[in-house]
């Protein structure tokens, strides 16, 4: 069976095809990345302009392939997704106190009860543990005994038009969607070790137009933010403290960007398509660079403060996406954060680089991988039913 992986980033538009290998390993067979279109700070604004971009994607899939697939598994970004901590309470039902697949029933949905503003839709939910008779936490209460059954858990949940313009992409080109999936999240699933979502660590995927913020610890997700700002940010201050076009800006960013200046200043000669030189100092360059990563780093902080984990993440800080290749920044990022930091590349996903602008797209695959194999334990079985919400 093919997997197939959907991110809808600013910049580009990821598409993987995977399968699992005897081992049972994922593989990548086939992938595309094209220029976004329709598409700011991580949010679908132009339906038609993203369609158009994954139908050309779409008809580049060989034949046999394209015959195999029927669906996707998708993400979605923007500042507008925002998580909330949420409980339910519940009195067992049962007079000899056995917790049956009612009550697990009954106290999920007393959690999903919570009010959201107007506009706004649960797109997960991610139970964390049951508490039973207020002391003993659990991952499965099934016919245990007690007479008060809680569940801790998390809100997913992002502002419903904008939720709808980045499914209707997809179902435009006559496609299903197996699964929703929140970019950072997604990340942290190819990023991320089960060690570091134990010890206490916060991924930051910094894509083109917004930062990503998830925090674990104790396997269990704190927080997760999406600021609206990212890398263009950075390309866009280039273009205008060097007087330049952003397509120029962007190639001066990949081919010269540093957060850290070494030795003395040089200045840089690149020949423009009129023959004409343009010179640049690299001081210069990389002020402009570090006063916006500086910026980026500062809002990221305020979410770790919301976390209440300020300098308390053993794990430190994992960098990825595609703002995470700029040289030096996770040192320049160590000296903000005060931290240990790392770049986060995916893992666990044969045939496709370790590259950060991906790990996204391969989070999506592994997600995926993950929901196949639930699928068949006994407590998903109890509970798929009531989860239907979150399968569009």
């Amino acid at each position: 069976m093919l997997i197939c992986g959907l991110d809808i980033g600013t910049s580009k538009i990821k598409f993987l095809i995977a399968k699992e290998n005897k081992e049972k390993k994922l593989e990548v067979i086939w992938n595309s990345e094209k220029e976004s279109e329709g598409v700011r700070k991580g949010v679908v604004h132009n339906e038609e302009k993203t369609s158009a971009v994954l139908k050309n994607i779409l008809q580049e899939i060989p034949q046999p392939l394209r015959k195999q697939i029927s669906g996707v598994y998708l993400s979605v970004n923007g500042s507008h997704l925002f998580s909330l901590p949420t409980k339910g309470f519940i009195s067992v039902s049962r007079a000899d106190g056995i917790i049956s697949e009612e009550d697990v029933k009954r106290v999920i949905n007393s959690a999903q009860n919570t009010s959201l503003p107007p506009n706004r839709e649960m797109i997960d939910f991610v139970v964390k543990n049951f508490i039973i008779d207020d002391e003993i936490k659990v991952k499965d209460p099934h016919h245990l005994t007690g007479k008060k059954l809680e569940v801790e858990a998390t809100i997913i949940a992002g502002f419903s038009p904008f939720l709808e313009k980045q499914k209707k992409v997809v179902l435009m080109n006559d496609l299903e969607i197996f699964d929703i999936n929140v970019a950072p999240l997604a990340a942290a699933r190819s990023v991320m070790s089960s060690k570091q979502k134990e010890i206490g660590t916060a991924l930051i995927d910094i894509g083109a137009g917004t930062t990503g913020i998830v925090i674990f610890e104790e396997e269990e997700l704190l927080h997760l933010a999406v600021l609206p700002i990212g890398a263009n940010n950075i390309t866009y201050d280039i273009a205008i403290g060097l007087k330049i076009e952003t397509d120029l800006a962007e190639k001066i960013k990949v081919e010269f960007g540093d957060c850290t200046l070494k030795g003395k200043d040089v200045i840089h000669k690149i020949q423009l398509k009129d023959g004409e030189e343009f010179r640049f100092s690299q001081k210069f360059l990389v002020k402009i660079i570090t006063e916006r990563v500086a910026e980026i780093f500062s809002l990221v902080s305020e979410e770790i403060k919301k976390a209440k984990k300020d300098k308390k993440l053993p794990g430190g800080i994992i960098l990825t996406g595609g703002g995470a290749k700029l040289l030096n920044i996770a040192n320049f990022a160590k000296e903000k954060f005060h931290l240990p930091v790392k770049i986060g590349t995916p893992k666990g996903i044969d045939g496709l680089d370790p590259d950060p602008p991906f790990s996204v797209a391969a989070g999506l695959l592994l997600l995926a991988q993950d929901f196949a194999q639930e699928r068949s334990s006994p407590f998903f079985q109890k509970l798929k039913n009531f989860f239907k919400f979150f399968i569009p």
